[in-house]
């Protein structure tokens, strides 16, 4: 039971950094002017290089976002391992 709680909470902590910062480049997208690249999403939440003097319309939240899917990856295998633990158990 405590595995199920803990991957929970990790599952659900990964959820909730990565959808609030799609979220957060979702509604600064709106105000980008200049980017690089096919998505303007992708370039309000990871950025590109800078060159120059040019101004990076940029939140560069690629990190968090990435550990935030890794976060979530791992909170989704322990719940997977402890329901399969405990079909195995049942039978």
């Amino acid at each position: 039971m405590k595995r199920i709680v803990i991957g929970g909470f990790l599952m659900l902590g990964g959820l909730l950094i990565t959808l609030t910062i799609i979220l957060s480049g979702a509604i600064y997208a709106t105000q980008i002017t200049a980017w690089s690249g096919k998505s303007k999403l992708w370039y309000a939440i990871f950025g590109d290089k800078q060159y120059g003097n040019e101004v990076v319309q940029s939140l560069f939240l690629g990190f968090p976002f990435v550990l935030g899917i890794i976060i979530t990856i791992i909170g989704l295998m322990i719940l997977g391992m402890e329901y399969k633990r405990t079909m195995e158990e049942r039978n």
